[in-house]
């Protein structure tokens, strides 16, 4: 099958949704299929035998790492060229608006997927009064596909309840042999804890943006003096995060990768996660795959991740903080829980890897091409 994948942030851009993506190319091209990715330039003309298709564009005011990659008419000439069994656009904002464009006019099937809670971020930055008006946007966009696929169930409840048809599941997947306990080792946890590595170690991996919620870390490595905070990544609120965690035992590593960030997970005792705008979270699936143990809010894709007391704790994302600060001091100070959440953590990451949520895709793509999903919704209409 031939896959034109738009999405509006491709490599060499270090987050979850590039991740999914970069392994679901990678599996595509394995089983037989052919892809052309289309995205933001960022240098890149191919990964694992794709063809990646970069339009330039300019960098997002608010979010400076993404770029606005305006649709062009070349886009037209290189989707003729490929001839594309099925179109598939991701979070469709700006870009992914030529791929459902296109697919109306070439009639080719359209399928699209949601991985950034986009209405949810607004309220971060400002701009909550329009958080109504970009739903109507989002369902306009995706409506247009004969499939909508979330990486949650909480995802797809969402866009249901706010008029997106067509909605079922992509389900969740993460790297077992990369992220493994095994690699935890005392260098890296003295990397991390600036050479304190007997102390307690905290960690949090992902963007440092203002959607993540991460000053909210602050009070419970106030309540547990002792401990060290490891920040991995980088974004545009890093200056601001820098000012709100001066004074205490926080490190601010920037981006880490493939083995090193692997050694990371597994070295740290306790992975903190206060987000409440998460599709899913793949992060927390890389660091229980790794044993860390997880302290995250109640929000968004997470419940369908961890299970609170089994292999990881849920906090209540409105309430106190003071919930969060007992289930880290919890997990600090009872060993034998710890080793328990660990293992547990460990064995359900195994249950999720990316060759099969790669073939869930296939199937759907064979669904959507084959005619499944043309009695709810006629291409070219």
């Amino acid at each position: 099958m031939r896959i034109a994948l738009f999405t509006e942030t491709f490599l060499p851009k270090v987050d979850g949704i590039v991740t999914r993506l970069s392994q679901t190319v990678d599996h595509l091209q394995r089983n037989g299929d052919q892809v052309l990715v289309i995205s933001p330039d960022g240098g890149i003309t191919e990964y694992k035998g794709a063809r990646v298709y970069g339009v330039s564009g300019l960098p997002l005011p608010l979010y400076p790492e993404l770029k606005l990659a305006l649709p062009r008419p070349a886009i037209g000439y290189v989707l003729e060229e490929f001839q594309p069994d099925v179109i598939h656009v991701v979070n469709p904002a700006v870009l992914g608006l030529a791929g459902i464009f296109y697919s109306k006019t070439l009639k080719i099937p359209l399928v699209a997927s949601y991985h950034t809670h986009l209405p949810q971020y607004l309220q971060h930055y400002g701009l909550g009064m329009l958080e109504g008006f970009l739903w109507e946007l989002l369902k306009g966009a995706h409506n247009q596909a004969l499939l909508n696929l979330c990486t949650s169930t909480a995802m797809m409840e969402e866009l249901t309840a706010h008029g997106i048809e067509r909605v079922d599941l992509w389900q969740r997947g993460v790297d077992t042999e990369l992220f493994h306990p095994e690699l935890a080792n005392w260098e890296m946890r003295s990397r991390l804890s600036q050479n304190h590595p007997e102390s307690p170690l905290l960690l949090y991996v992902g963007r440092l943006s203002a959607e993540k919620e991460i000053e909210r870390i602050k009070p419970i490595l106030e309540a547990i003096p002792e401990a060290r905070l490891a920040l991995v990544g980088d974004g545009p609120h890093r200056q601001a995060l820098e000012k709100h965690f001066a004074e205490t035992n926080t490190n601010f590593v920037g981006y880490l990768i493939g083995k090193e960030l692997a050694s990371a997970f597994a070295s740290a005792d306790a992975f903190i996660f206060p987000s409440r705008t998460e599709t899913l979270g793949l992060v927390l699936l890389e660091a229980m795959a790794a044993g860390c143990p997880v302290v995250a809010a109640r929000s968004g894709g997470i419940p369908d991740i961890v299970t609170d007391g089994v292999n990881g704790y849920l906090f209540e994302p409105t309430a106190d903080i003071q919930e969060a600060i007992a289930a880290t001091t919890r997990l600090l100070q009872q060993q034998q829980q710890r080793d328990i959440i660990r293992q547990n953590a460990r064995r359900e990451a195994e249950n999720w890897g990316w060759a099969s949520a790669t073939q869930q895709l296939q199937d759907y793509y064979k669904k959507v091409v084959f005619s499944e999903y043309r009695t709810k919704l006629k291409v070219g209409e």
